[in-house]
């Protein structure tokens, strides 16, 4: 992980290693899989990942830092962004925008209250956040080279690759967060969810929070891209599952951090393919 002024930190690609270890060797914007080992430590594995020991325990429910044993199944999420020691009279609200964040989105990855003042003297990391000196513009601006302008990065575009997760349903917010979009409408809430390609499930999440994505399902595809699947109600796919485009792999729902029924769907390595559609359109991907 590099640092540089006021604690910016860029993610770098995770380790290679067999599926008993990580399930690939992934690009900076990929969910990894990490099957915990005798002697390993929530630390350790935090700096295999040059990512924060918060982003474990955000993805996975632990209960705290020792709550790591050999044989679990750990969830790494990426993050890019900056590392924040709070002082006197900071907000959440005056945090996100010294760095051009979203104020919801460090309160969930940090696990913090909105409602709650911030404790001085506490450190938070800031997603996506960005500093404000010439140096770290330079270094940001390198880390997006290629990139579209909004949080977690997308790819080239895969015109034709990717078929309608859940056909039918509205655009409800265009992209946002890590490259997605969130499909729905009115009495969506039970409607099946398909595999937008062919792939091998790498996650299938059922219960818990899940940092905000509630039950949710990941698929790795041969083009090296993954799609996340959110919010379900129900999930139909076991992980290490091989399918096909079109298979259901879950049913929509209001899991997680969500204020209604919808799907909320990424596509990390790649443009998503829903990111010329209008809010409130049936629309088919690209």
């Amino acid at each position: 992980m590099l640092a540089i002024s006021d604690n910016a930190l860029v993610a770098q690609n995770g380790p290679a290693g067999s599926l008993a270890d990580v399930a690939s060797s992934t690009p900076p914007d990929h969910i990894s899989i990490y099957v915990v080992r005798p002697g390993d430590t929530l630390s350790e594995i935090a700096l295999m990942f040059n990512v924060s020991v918060n982003t474990i325990v955000w993805a996975n429910n632990l209960s705290g830092t020792k709550d790591v044993h050999p044989g679990d199944t750990l969830i790494i999420l990426p993050i890019s962004g900056v590392k924040h020691t709070v002082i006197t009279g900071d907000t959440l609200k005056s945090v996100a925008k010294k760095y051009d964040a979203d104020a919801n989105e460090i309160a969930q990855f940090n696990g913090l209250d909105p409602a709650t003042p911030l404790d001085v003297g506490s450190t938070i990391i800031i997603p996506d956040g960005e500093v404000t000196t010439t140096v770290s513009r330079s270094i940001s601006a390198s880390h997006k080279i290629g990139r579209e302008p909004y949080l977690g990065g997308s790819g080239p575009a895969q015109n034709g690759y990717y078929i309608n997760p859940l056909p039918g349903a509205r655009i409800n917010q265009g992209i946002h967060g890590w490259n997605a979009v969130d499909l729905g409408g009115p009495g969506i809430m039970g409607t099946p969810i398909h595999a937008a390609a062919d792939g091998t499930v790498i996650v299938a999440r059922s219960g818990g929070w899940n940092g905000g994505y509630g039950n949710y399902v990941v698929i790795t595809h041969g083009n090296g891209t993954q799609t996340l699947y959110a919010h379900m109600r129900n999930v139909a796919a076991t992980r290490g599952q091989t399918v096909s485009a079109g298979q259901i792999i879950g049913y929509v729902g209001s899991t997680g951090l969500s204020t209604g029924a919808h799907l909320h769907f990424e596509v990390r390595g790649a443009a998503n393919p829903f990111r010329n559609c209008s809010v409130g359109s049936v629309c088919e991907p690209q």
